[in-house]
């Protein structure tokens, strides 16, 4: 389909999704978020698609923040309308079950931050910022950043980083888990896609019952996880890319998956 505010390209195996409005900072206003939404289920839904890459057109930001013209005309109710709405998105991206990589580049600020949370890994340019500014403007994440934050960085570190609405750079952002690596400004779509390779060349049955397991770590106690890994190793036995992974670790070759 068409999008207005985003790019969608696919090629050799990865989709690559750009928020497009550079004149804004690819701030997330309503219609970014529907088109964002639609571009990831149909990566999800296509054949041709194993690993997806989301990014900021420009190299001045990944995504500055939510829309703030749009913001600022929220009442009580319709704020909770509109943090449900984006919370809907980015649970769209978790969820995802072909892995998300954020590939940042430049400001990851509020609703940027957020997004580069609900991707499953963060490759960050050296120039990268990220933060938590909303108790700037009075309010707080809504996004799903105070739950996200804290997850991958600690309890502590996402208050400080949500409480004083400081930004941190991308070298303090890997030293904290926020980031997974840091590479030159103007590379991170580049070494995002050659991860994305990487994890395209892998049994893809078998990335996504990783995946799975993995999503399950925040909402389930230990036992209750290693029972649900348990059930998700068992399935992969029972595949033909299992058989053909093993066989030619056997047989000292490449493996050709078929995703079966």
């Amino acid at each position: 389909m068409d999008y207005t505010n985003l790019l969608y390209e696919e090629d050799a195996r990865v989709a690559v999704i750009t928020l497009n409005r550079p004149d804004k900072l690819n701030a997330l206003n309503h219609d970014t978020l529907v088109e964002l939404k639609q571009a990831v289920l149909a990566a999800n839904e296509s054949a041709a698609v194993d690993v997806i890459i989301l990014t900021g057109a420009g190299e001045k930001a990944f995504v500055a923040g939510a829309d703030i013209k749009e913001l600022a005309a929220q009442d009580a109710v319709q704020g909770q309308r509109f943090s449900l709405f984006g919370q809907d998105v980015f649970n769209t991206i978790e969820q995802s079950t072909k892995p998300v990589i954020a590939a940042v580049n430049g400001f990851a600020l509020g609703g940027g931050c957020e997004l580069a949370l609900a991707c499953h890994i963060r490759i960050v340019a050296e120039n990268a910022r990220f933060g938590q500014p909303e108790v700037n403007l009075g309010t707080i994440p809504g996004y799903g950043g105070t739950q996200r934050l804290a997850y991958v960085v600690g309890l502590g570190r996402a208050a400080e980083l949500i409480l004083t609405g400081n930004m941190v750079n991308a070298e303090e952002a890997h030293r904290i888990g926020l980031a997974n690596s840091v590479v030159e400004k103007g590379t991170a779509l580049a070494a995002a896609k050659e991860m994305a390779a990487t994890i395209a060349a892998k049994g893809q049955v078998a990335i996504r019952l990783a995946l799975e397991a993995l999503r399950s770590v925040p909402q389930t106690s230990l036992r209750d996880g290693l029972t649900t890994e348990a059930a998700l190793f068992g399935l992969s036995c029972g595949t033909e890319d299992f058989r053909e992974g093993t066989a030619a670790f056997l047989e000292k070759r490449t493996p050709e998956f078929k995703g079966s």
